[in-house]
C-alpha cells in the first residue's frame, strides 16, 4: 500500500505530543514535510522525527511540498485567520479542537471545507478511543434491536483534573518566542465577559458535548444551564434526557471522565482515560437485565492497548484514503459551538455567567 505523505503545520506541545509522535509510529503514512514559525523548534523536531522538509511558514509549505494531507495544530482562536488558506488546497486536514471560537466563523468554515472538496477533521479524539467506539456501537445495536427497551438517560462528567498525565514530559521546547498573530473577532452577540465563558466552554468542554452527540447518535438542544456552571441540561432529537455535569468536583493526581447511557433494561457505562495518556484506552461496562428467564449479566470487554489519540491518527489516515472513520466533521462540529453558544444564551438569561474550573 503506498504511504500517505504527510505535511505538519505546527510543532507546539499538542502538535508534537498529541499528534506527531503517534502518526511517526504507523507505518501507512511517512511525515515529509514541517512548517513551524520558530526555526529552532522547527529544526529540532524535524531531526528527532527525522523529516526531510522544513518550512518556515505554512504559505511556504503549500508552495513546496508535495503531500497527500495535512495536519494542522494551531490554538482555535486564529483558525479564521489562517485555515481558509489551506483549505483553498483541496488536502484533506486534521485541526485540534474546537473547529473555532465562534459559530460564525466555524459555518464558514464548514462551507469553505465544502466548497473547495477539502475533508476538514476536528481531533476529537474521545470518539477515537476503542472502548467509546464499542460504547457507540452498542448503543446504537440496542437502539435498532429494541431488546433492552427504550434509550432513557444519557449523563457525562469531566471533573477538572490532571489531564496531561505527564503525556508532555519528552517535548521539545526552546525559549524562541512565538510571533504574534492576528486573533480571530470574537462570537457575535457577548459581551466581553461572555466571550471569556465562552472562550473557556469552548477550550474546555466542547469535548464532552461532542462526545453527548457522538453516544446518542443524534443532536439534542439546551434545556437547562446552571447560573453556577456546574451542569448543562439537554433533550434530544428523539426525546431523550441528559446532563454534562462539568465540575461537580475537582481532582489533582487523577483523571475521571465518566459517561453512562440508560436503556429500560440495561446500561452502557464509559471511563476514559487523561487526555495524554499512553497506549491506555477507555474501560466499558455492559449491564444487561431483559429479565425473564435471561439471568442479569455485566459485561467488561478487553480492548488492545491503544491510546485514543494514536487511533485517531491512524483514523485521520483511513479517512484520506475514503474509509468510514468516527472522526468528527467540520459540518459536526458547528453543531457542537452552536449548543455553546446556546448554553451561554440560556445562562445568561437565568442571571448567571461563571463557569467553573
Amino acid at each position: 500500500m503506498k504511504k500517505i505523505r504527510l505535511g505538519f503545520i505546527g510543532t507546539g506541545n499538542m502538535g508534537q505530543m498529541a499528534h506527531l509522535r503517534n502518526y511517526a509510529t504507523l507505518p501507512d503514512c511517512e511525515v515529509v514535510a514541517l512548517a513551524e514559525l520558530r526555526p529552532q523548534l522547527a529544526a529540532q523536531v524535524a531531526a528527532r522525527f527525522g523529516i526531510p522538509e522544513v518550512y518556515p511558514s505554512h504559505e511556504e509549505l503549500l508552495a513546496k511540498a508535495r503531500v497527500d494531507a495535512l495536519v494542522m495544530i494551531q490554538p482555535f482562536w486564529i483558525h479564521g485567520g489562517l485555515l481558509p488558506a489551506v483549505l483553498a488546497h483541496g488536502k484533506p486536514i486534521m485541526i485540534e479542537k474546537p473547529l473555532a471560537h465562534s459559530v460564525e466563523i466555524a459555518s464558514w468554515l464548514r462551507d469553505l471545507s465544502s466548497r473547495h472538496d477539502a475533508p476538514l477533521y476536528v481531533a476529537y479524539h474521545k470518539r477515537s478511543d476503542l472502548a467509546a467506539v464499542a460504547a457507540a456501537e452498542k448503543i446504537r445495536e440496542w437502539k435498532a434491536s429494541g431488546k433492552f427497551g427504550a434509550l432513557r438517560y444519557i449523563r457525562v462528567t469531566m471533573p477538572p483534573g490532571k489531564w496531561d498525565a505527564e503525556g508532555f514530559a519528552s517535548r521539545i521546547v526552546t525559549d524562541e518566542k512565538y510571533p504574534d498573530v492576528k486573533n480571530d473577532p470574537p462570537p457575535a452577540g457577548f459581551d466581553p465577559e461572555g466571550a471569556h465563558q465562552n472562550f473557556l466552554l469552548v477550550n474546555f468542554y466542547i469535548h464532552q458535548i461532542n462526545l453527548l452527540r457522538y453516544l446518542l447518535g443524534e443532536d439534542f438542544t439546551v434545556t437547562a444551564a446552571d447560573a453556577n456552571g456546574q451542569y448543562l441540561g439537554l433533550r434530544s432529537a428523539s426525546g431523550v434526557s441528559g446532563i454534562l455535569e462539568m465540575a461537580p468536583y475537582h481532582t489533582t493526581l487523577d483523571w475521571q471522565e465518566s459517561a453512562l447511557v440508560g436503556f429500560d433494561k440495561g446500561y452502557v457505562k464509559l471511563d476514559l482515560p487523561a487526555p495524554m495518556v499512553l497506549d491506555r484506552p477507555g474501560r466499558l461496562v455492559v449491564f444487561e437485565d431483559p429479565g425473564g428467564a435471561e439471568a442479569p449479566k455485566r459485561i467488561e470487554p478487553v480492548f488492545a492497548p491503544w491510546h485514543a489519540m494514536r487511533s485517531q491518527a491512524a483514523n485521520f489516515l483511513r479517512a484520506v484514503r475514503g474509509e468510514a472513520t468516527p472522526l468528527c466533521t467540520a459540518a459536526d462540529a458547528t453543531k457542537d459551538l452552536e449548543v455553546a453558544r446556546d448554553f451561554l444564551r440560556l445562562q445568561q438569561q437565568g442571571g448567571g455567567i461563571k463557569l467553573s474550573f
